[in-house]
């Protein structure tokens, strides 16, 4: 009791984001069509994840309503700002940053979204790129000492990536980007990919919330309209990691052309013996120190529960 004679009680602490369960975030979209089919669906999935028609509905139609109603505010607040400074109006991009760890099902995300976007009236122009096309290439990586550290954020040529993210959404009518090859696991030369003046970009990597620094002080996050991470329990991710790099050793890993291919012949045990190693000496230590952190940063958080479908949605409150 406190001299009022009231009962104490333990303090509440105050979260920026609404939490929202996924049969709640499902109605509130009811008369928003579902545009994709089985077939698309079975397409834009990534290995081992095993998302279907129905998380579709559910999750990500709800999601590209709200983006659809964010970009239609913000190309207005565009309109009335250019008013106001008596230029003429020209619409900019709309950025949105997917953001997430290794194997959580980020790159899943960020298809379905371009899929989904594409196919609103105003949305017609949607591209998505990824940063691993800004990652310094291997030998570069080799020179700097930091090969073992590829995929944390002093692997990725920031400047770059800011540069070409600034490009787009100040509506250059070209701008190109490195292309990096999962097979070599590098970046190729004389190869790129171009933007042309997208309505919508997604921007798509690890560490895309990163904040500012003193050595950066302008982040590429800085330029997003609306952001997503995906996450889940760490357990969780681990898992699906080792069970996805079983699969690619079975799988891509076999090609004579693939960087991984001297893990193809390996036993199941010692390629999970592997995984585990690979998971504990650098994704994991890339998520608790880098990736997770920026969680609170994006706008929207979707949580996926142990069999890596979405159970909740965390929205930032306006």
């Amino acid at each position: 009791m406190n001299h009022n004679g009231r009962r104490d009680t333990a303090p509440q602490w105050s979260t920026p984001f609404v939490e929202i369960e996924r049969r709640d975030w499902a109605a509130l979209a009811p008369t928003t069509p579902l545009t994709l089919d089985e077939t698309d669906v079975v397409r834009l999935r990534g290995l081992g994840d095993p998302i279907d028609i129905d998380e579709v509905r559910e999750v990500y139609v709800p999601l590209s309503r709200l983006l659809n109603l964010q970009i239609a505010n913000a190309r207005e607040l565009h309109r009335a700002t250019s008013s106001f400074l008596g230029e003429r109006s020209t619409p900019t991009p709309f950025v949105i940053g997917v953001a997430g760890s290794v194997a959580v099902g980020k790159s899943t995300v960020a298809r379905l979204l371009r899929e989904l976007l594409r196919r609103w009236e105003d949305t017609p122009r949607v591209e998505l790129i990824t940063t691993d096309g800004f990652l310094y290439p291997n030998a570069e990586l080799e020179r700097r000492g930091i090969m073992h550290r590829k995929g944390f954020p002093e692997s990725y040529d920031r400047r770059s990536l800011l540069r070409f993210v600034t490009q787009v959404k100040s509506g250059a009518p070209e701008v190109r980007a490195p292309f990096y090859s999962h097979m070599v696991y590098d970046i190729v030369p004389d190869a790129e990919i171009v933007v042309n003046a997208p309505d919508v970009l997604i921007v798509e990597g690890l560490n895309v919330l990163q904040p500012p620094t003193s050595a950066h002080p302008l982040a590429v996050s800085d330029m997003f309209d609306f952001s997503v991470y995906v996450d889940a329990r760490t357990g969780d991710i681990a898992r699906w990691y080792e069970e996805r790099f079983l699969r690619l050793q079975k799988g891509a890993f076999s090609n004579p052309s693939s960087y991984f291919r001297r893990y193809a012949d390996l036993s199941e045990a010692d390629a999970l013996r592997t995984a585990r190693e690979i998971w504990q000496s650098i994704n994991l230590p890339n998520l608790e120190d880098n990736i997770a952190r920026t969680k609170s940063r994006a706008r929207l958080i979707l949580r996926k529960a142990p069999d890596h479908t979405v159970d909740r949605v965390l929205l930032r409150k306006i």
